[in-house]
């Protein structure tokens, strides 16, 4: 090494760095070399590698880890989210009613409005056409529950789709209808594709306006890298978006991509041809789903939800389908990762990745759970058996736990979120956010996993307490965990010398305040290849 190799272009000192490596857990000082980390121990050593042309950074005891990591977003989605209706915190109809008159009143007539994110779990009924058609005559409108798995739309967006009292419930989804048959606006799960195949495709320009302003909230939250679950979009035409972002110097965060798991044959033929990407753009993933949503009581449970007798949940997709696109796509060496909620779709799901790995043999396969949110005990330890990551999103939790006892009975309880078992039992605990569906919120989600207090304030103690994980462990599934899911621990995940110099300075130290000040914490500055691209204040 010559000693232009052996200076650093940034240096960061007088810090408390939590490094993610277990050979040295913490430090004071990091340098870093164009992208990557140089050096990382006490600031003594670490300012023997400045010169005239390196910038010192001395943050005054603030706190440093590896750049977070969402391991389950629908990126460009969120980017729209941001600059359309939002529903999320509506607290009653009126409000759901008057956000959506406004917004159609700035609209161009024939434009659709979408977005939404609506809850509605404390409401007397959920929405109805009626609500909002008076209001909406001139612009079709289809606006989803914050889970993404049931939506509501407006007469004319339900004209569109040929949506009336003769149509039929479609395979693995419901049109919910009133006592005379016609249907009242709410699609859930494969219903809403009706609607959603009669929205005009979005133009490039669109695309790249709603990464970029995906972009720049990401790292307002110290996320520096996503695994971007495909839903419903053309994973293609997304690729070329985050391809395009990429060579205008555009990406303020590292992508994972997904395409849909019925179409691995598509995404082997990719691979094939044009290889698995780069540090900033990587595909290799797939995503399916068994069954949908607790909110929209379309989670598959073994027994029946108490709010509704008689129904225990949908699947999405036919089990043997899904088995056969599972088992096609772990032989072309692709990593699987498949939705289950309900505590039957996740033993479903088990089931089948067990007897794909005894036909398939033994490899390196990583596939993921994303969700797992209401297991059966039996079932728990089968995760760190099989090295089946469970991919799990803490904010849901503090959110659904206001509600959560209106649909399940006290024993299927205990086993919801349970993220202190899966640690225990020596599963890999990976954490995301689900954004758009939840804030894409790290330290947040640390809060949420941590405290387990609900959104509303009744829980101080923590919402089933004793599944509550350590400040350290939510680290590890935001950064270490997180890179370990998408096969990048080599190069992301903990600070050390000759990784990506990915990380986020935060004002406090959350392994060092109590539990319910974390929320509190604010990020500071977010480093993407050690380029600042977000900065809160002067340090």
């Amino acid at each position: 090494m010559t000693n232009k190799d052996k200076t650093a272009d940034l240096i960061l000192t007088d810090a408390s760095i939590w490094t993610a490596n277990d050979q040295q857990p913490r430090a004071e000082a990091m340098a870093v070399k164009n992208d990557k980390i140089l050096a990382v121990g006490n600031s003594e050593r670490i300012l023997r590698y400045r010169d005239e042309k390196s910038e010192i950074v001395e943050l005054e005891g603030r706190f440093i880890c590896p750049g977070f990591i969402d391991a389950h977003i629908h990126l460009i989605a969120g980017g729209f989210q941001l600059q359309s209706v939002d529903l999320r915190d509506a607290e009653a109809p009126p409000e759901f009613e008057n956000r959506i008159a406004d917004f159609a009143r700035k609209s161009e007539p024939g434009r659709w409005i979408l977005g939404g994110g609506w809850d509605g779990s404390d409401w007397e009924s959920l929405p109805r056409k009626e609500w909002i058609d008076d209001v909406t005559q001139d612009n079709p409108v289809f606006v989803r529950r914050q889970d993404m798995h049931m939506g509501l739309a407006n007469s004319l967006a339900l004209e569109k789709a040929g949506i009336d009292k003769e149509i039929g419930d479609p395979e693995g989804g419901t049109i919910l209808r009133d006592a005379s048959g016609e249907p009242t606006g709410i699609l859930k799960d494969n219903a809403m594709k009706l609607v959603q195949e009669c929205i005009p495709p979005f133009t490039d320009e669109e695309m790249d306006g709603a990464l970029d302003a995906a972009m720049q909230y990401l790292s307002s939250n110290g996320v520096t890298s996503v695994h971007q679950m495909w839903y419903s979009e053309d994973p293609d035409r997304h690729r070329a978006c985050f391809e395009r972002a990429k060579k205008e110097n555009r990406l303020n965060a590292r992508i994972y991509q997904m395409y849909p798991l019925e179409e691995w044959e598509r995404l082997k033929e990719v691979t094939e041809a044009q290889g698995r990407g780069d540090h900033w753009v990587k595909v290799g993933g797939l995503k399916s789903f068994v069954d949908g949503s607790l909110g929209s009581r379309t989670a598959l449970f073994n027994d029946p939800y108490i709010d509704q007798p008689g129904q225990s949940g949908l699947l999405v997709n036919d089990p043997a389908e899904l088995q056969d696109w599972i088992r096609n796509a772990d032989r072309a060496g692709l990593q699987v990762t498949v939705h289950a909620i309900g505590d039957k779709a996740n033993r479903l799901l088990l089931n089948i990745y067990e007897k794909v790995f005894a036909e398939n043999g033994p490899r390196d396969r990583r596939f993921r759970i994303e969700h797992a949110q209401h297991l059966l005990r039996e079932d728990i330890p089968r995760f760190a058996e099989l090295n089946v990551i469970p991919s799990m999103q803490p904010w849901h939790m503090i959110d659904d736990g206001r509600w959560m006892g209106k649909a399940l009975d006290a024993d299927r309880l205990k086993m919801a979120y349970a993220f202190r078992s899966l640690a225990d039992s020596g599963a890999t605990l990976v954490f995301g956010s689900d954004w758009y569906v939840a804030p894409a919120d790290p330290l947040g989600g640390i809060f949420a996993s941590v405290t387990r207090m609900t959104l509303d304030g009744k829980n101080p103690e923590g919402w089933i307490p004793e599944q509550k994980i350590t400040v350290e462990q939510a680290l590890r599934a935001y950064t270490k965990n997180a890179a370990y899911a998408s096969f990048d621990e080599e190069i992301k995940g903990s600070l050390e010398p000759g990784k990506l110099a990915d990380f986020v300075v935060i004002s406090n130290d959350p392994t060092r305040v109590k539990p319910a000040e974390i929320r509190n914490i604010q990020v500071e500055r977010t480093y993407v290849g050690g380029k600042l691209v977000f900065k809160a204040k002067e340090l």
